[in-house]
């Protein structure tokens, strides 16, 4: 195995010397750019704040909000400041962000207003206090005896006393912490319970960015745009971590990531390698792409020999231009690529690949670079990493895929028994996946042995916090939540004892279900919102352990 050993705060050290002058950030569509001097000072700015309220390195650092110059300058002072950085996502409801701030031991708060307006200070344990993602800084609440609004009120005056000739790349010192140290803790999941919290060390996040530098992903002005949330672990490694370290510039798109607006995003930025999750692929593919080969002069001539290359050079041409014409290849990774959609890009000739992770890998697995991908897999195990396949034929019979190497997770914080669930004595992760592995290392993907829906755009659902806050609703006793065509569905089976205290004919069941679905809907977070809700006539069937057995229910 190859090992990417460059200290991983060092990184940014360097770079942002480095790099002073070039754009990093910038707002989009609003045009707002930071230069990576420009970032440079507004984290030595965070810098003096957390000192002046006590902060010391390992300290943990929650950031909750949607992607912004604000949200990336925050993440990215935690960590050269030393201290643990814990993102969460916006999309998480208030109880599950207050659990995650709480369960993380979080000692201080970023988050958007709109968010904190949701989230009541009483229930937050532990921070010092809570700074909103605005510029300027402003408090949004403080812990009694912390004084954190008078800091950030006195900010620029003490930083123009420290820096009385101006904040210089000469200045630029960051944490010295090893590389074994835990920089990053990233839940994957919000609920009470249910909470894992990665715990991934600068070792980790180093292997991820240290493989994305020697592949030159990104490379010294390239651009990036970057869609995909942060608090995620792909977006955050390969459209954050790595062109930062390494002099890109990383244009945050700031509005919803619909097919019409990704399209003029990129026209207009250009980027050199994009990022994906398999749904923009797929609805560009059925809005556009299918509509047109289905046509009857260009379906006539796709079934004419010799016509049909110069048809499909054609639609690779307005597909490529239509992601702004200048990129190496588009990275797809999050879930499963539709297998019609992955035949055609491979039959246009279209410079994509797949790749495969998780966040207990910060994220990345594997990745092969489009001209060497095989069509159906999930790319090549990567040099710092190592994969089996627990079945008699790696090759031919699916098993569970196990991973080891730079890139696997200490563990889940504060959670040792879901550590040791899924991290054996010799290092290897249990993935939970099922595949298969050729020779040379290349990953296929056949399915998955947990419980966990991956949506079309990447959003990891687990079915039992749904059904925890669905069996906690009035007239519901216990239940399963099921994904068929994209869809989550609910079957419950009612608590009939309840329906008659109340007076409510059973007959009357489908519309109690449908009141109960709305109620639900309002504690989930959009990805999570369920379609129907299905009464089921008796109990579900269990094993010895009271466990229902899933695999007897399917939605209709």
């Amino acid at each position: 195995m190859i090992r990417y050993d460059e200290n991983f705060i060092k990184l940014y050290e360097k770079s942002f010397i480095e790099n002073w002058d070039l754009p990093a950030l910038t707002d989009y569509p609003t045009g707002r750019t930071l230069t990576y001097g420009d970032m440079a000072e507004r984290i030595a700015k965070l810098h003096l704040v957390f000192r002046s309220i006590g902060l010391a390195e390992g300290d943990k650092v929650a950031v909750c909000g949607s992607d912004s110059i604000e949200w990336v300058t925050a993440y990215m002072a935690t960590v050269t400041f030393g201290a643990v950085v814990v993102p969460i996502l916006a999309e998480f409801n208030p109880a599950d962000v207050t659990h995650i701030i709480n369960h993380s031991e979080a000692d201080l708060l970023f988050m958007s207003e709109n968010i904190w307006e949701q989230i009541d200070p009483a229930s937050l344990l532990r921070i010092k206090g809570a700074i909103g993602l605005t510029t300027p800084l402003c408090c949004l609440y403080e812990r009694e005896g912390v004084d954190l609004s008078r800091h950030l009120k006195l900010l620029n005056r003490r930083f123009r006393r420290q820096y009385p000739g101006g904040y210089t790349s000469e200045h630029v010192k960051y944490a010295k912490r090893s590389d074994s140290e835990l920089v990053e803790i990233n839940y994957t999941s919000g609920t009470t319970g249910f909470s894992k919290g990665v715990m991934l060390t600068g070792s980790n996040l180093g292997g991820n960015v240290g493989f994305g530098i020697q592949s030159e992903l990104h490379y010294r002005g390239s651009r990036a745009l970057s869609f995909l949330p942060l608090a995620h672990a792909y977006g955050c490694a390969f459209d954050l971590l790595t062109p930062l370290a390494v002099g890109s510039h990383v244009t945050l798109l700031r509005k919803l990531p619909s097919p019409r607006v990704l399209i003029k995003a990129m026209a207009e930025v250009r980027p050199n390698l994009i990022l994906c999750v398999p749904l923009v692929l797929e609805k560009i593919y059925k809005s556009q792409i299918l509509p047109m080969i289905s046509r009857g002069a260009i379906r006539w001539t796709l079934a004419v020999p010799f016509l049909d290359g110069y048809v499909y050079s054609k639609i690779r041409k307005k597909l490529i231009d239509a992601f702004g014409g200048e990129f190496e290849e588009v990275i797809v990774g999050g879930a499963p690529l539709n297998h019609e959609v992955e035949e055609f890009l491979n039959k246009i000739k279209f410079p994509f690949t797949v790749g495969y992770g998780m966040t207990e890998c910060g994220p990345l697995v594997s990745y092969t670079p489009w001209r060497e991908f095989k069509v159906g897999s999930s790319g090549r195990v990567l040099p710092n990493m190592e994969a089996k396949i627990l079945s008699d034929n790696p090759e031919t019979e699916a098993g569970e895929v196990c991973v080891r190497g730079q890139n696997v997770m200490r563990g889940y914080y504060r959670n040792e028994e879901a550590t040791k669930a899924v991290l054996d004595t010799d290092g290897w992760l249990h993935t939970g996946d099922m595949g298969t592995l050729d020779p040379d290392g290349t990953l296929y993907l056949r399915g998955r042995s947990k419980t966990m829906i991956l949506t079309g755009s990447g959003q990891n659902i687990y079915p039992e916090e749904i059904e925890a806050k669905l069996n906690n609703m009035p007239f519901v006793a216990e239940s399963l939540v099921l994904e068929r065509n994209g869809r989550l569905g609910a079957l419950v089976y009612p608590d009939y004892d309840a329906l008659d205290r109340m007076g409510i004919p059973h007959q009357d069941i489908d519309k109690t279900m449908e009141n109960v679905r709305e109620e639900l809907n309002k504690l989930l977070a959009p990805y999570e919102r369920i379609a129907t809700i299905t009464a089921v006539p008796n109990e579900f069937e269990k094993t010895p352990k009271r466990s229902i057995k899933r695999f007897l229910y399917t939605l209709k």
